[in-house]
């Protein structure tokens, strides 16, 4: 493929738009399918086809304008993206790929006939079902919608009958039920594959999450380096056995020295935005060269250690767009990415990732520049932390 590549992305939200600021240094065009025409992606330049990710009809209007077609979400039917290979188009990551990230029950199937290690889980479509399976590995269990959660939304831990049967009622037939895993933290690796074969992978991050949404991002992982050692294996092993083309985030629990899978995005994730400064070359870069086949980048750190932390809409908080300025003064060590969102509670505005000699110090950096973007008050000290302080743990919650 030539290097005037023309890339199209259904979704314009803050993942497409974090893609096109890795594509305009390539050179590489794109174009998003979104149904706002002021989408984050527009402001980063992409060109806006408006339409709806549910129309076929809209989706092969973006396929025959570009080279290939990838995503920044999963509210894309599957049918539509096996008709757009059916017809030709180039789809990365592929439908059988993406089917593991678009559908929870599908995931757990494949990757428990490819033997990954996984929760014990059964597919339920009503309460009796769940209850049963409950009663078997006992409460309390994990619900997720087998399609479409995102961010906490369509994961529960439910801990009665009487919660499993709202949940069921409320979210209908095809539930993922799954064995509470009582792990000792979490880990994410992002891998990248071409369509050639070559593939390559980060090192693990720990991840710490609150109410189902990641809040921060540790490198390096606070686990042992046989630990991380075994991540990355199971993160490159599956991308080879689905045949991935793209990027892929694998998200881990960790159980004393013991691994289980706990989700899979075929795509650029949350997880990875660390790489855009603490990395050689960033998980959006290269996502472009995976799905182009273009030469993968080096996936080497650029500094000991670093810290994301999401800035999340909460009530009463100011827009952190009108505390940038502060948010600098307070933490000169922070890197800033503001996503162009409206403001509202629970919503990812933006992340921060600082980088240091040390966790700790990274920490710090990132909490400070965060409390000065969400805090109503005066920005957060920025005094450097005793160098004695321990680096605190990366703690998470089932999803």
């Amino acid at each position: 493929m030539s290097s005037a590549a023309h890339v199209g992305i259904v979704g314009g939200g803050q993942l497409a738009r974090m893609t096109i600021m890795a594509a305009l240094p390539l050179g590489i065009a794109v174009t998003v399918l979104d149904p706002d025409p002021a989408c984050p992606a527009a402001a980063a330049g992409a060109t806006v086809l408006c339409g709806d990710a549910n129309d076929l009809d809209a989706l092969t209007a973006l396929a025959e304008r570009v080279d290939v077609v990838t995503f920044d979400h999963e509210r894309v039917p599957l049918e539509h993206l096996r008709v757009l290979e059916r017809s030709g188009f180039i789809v990365a990551p592929g439908s059988s790929a993406a089917e593991l990230a678009f559908d929870k029950a599908a995931a757990r199937r494949c990757l428990g006939a490819l033997g990954y290690p996984i929760p014990e889980h059964v597919v339920a479509d009503d309460a009796t079902a769940i209850t049963t399976f409950a009663a078997h590995v006992g409460w309390p269990i994990v619900l997720k919608a087998g399609r479409g959660g995102y961010d906490g939304r369509g994961v529960a831990v439910v801990h009665s009958p009487a919660e499993a049967d709202e949940i069921a009622r409320a979210w209908g037939p095809g539930l993922v039920a799954e064995a509470f895993v009582p792990f000792d933290g979490e880990l994410a690796v992002i891998v990248a594959r071409r369509a050639s074969g070559q593939r390559i992978s980060y090192a693990p991050v720990g991840t710490q999450q609150r109410h189902g949404m990641c809040v921060e991002v540790v490198h390096p992982a606070p686990v042992a380096e046989a630990v991380q050692h075994r991540a990355r294996y199971v993160a490159e092993a599956l991308a080879d056995d689905i045949g991935l083309v793209g990027v892929m985030a694998v998200e881990l629990f960790v159980t004393g020295d013991q691994l289980t899978v706990n989700e899979v995005a075929t795509r650029p994730h949350n997880t990875g935005h660390h790489t855009i400064e603490a990395c050689v070359t960033s998980q959006f870069e290269q996502h472009l060269r995976a799905i182009l086949d273009w030469p993968l980048g080096s996936a080497e750190a650029r500094s000991p250690a670093a810290v994301m932390r999401n800035v999340v809409g909460s009530t009463g908080a100011p827009d952190p767009v009108c505390r940038v300025r502060d948010a600098l003064g307070a933490g000169p060590q922070a890197h800033i990415h503001l996503y162009g969102k409206t403001p509202r509670p629970g919503r990812k505005l933006g992340h921060v990732t600082a980088l240091a000699e040390t966790v700790d110090e990274a920490r710090h950096w990132a909490d400070v520049a965060v409390g000065a973007l969400t805090s109503p008050g005066a920005p957060a000290s920025g005094r450097r932390p005793d160098a004695r302080t321990a680096d605190r743990g990366s703690n998470g919650r089932a999803r």
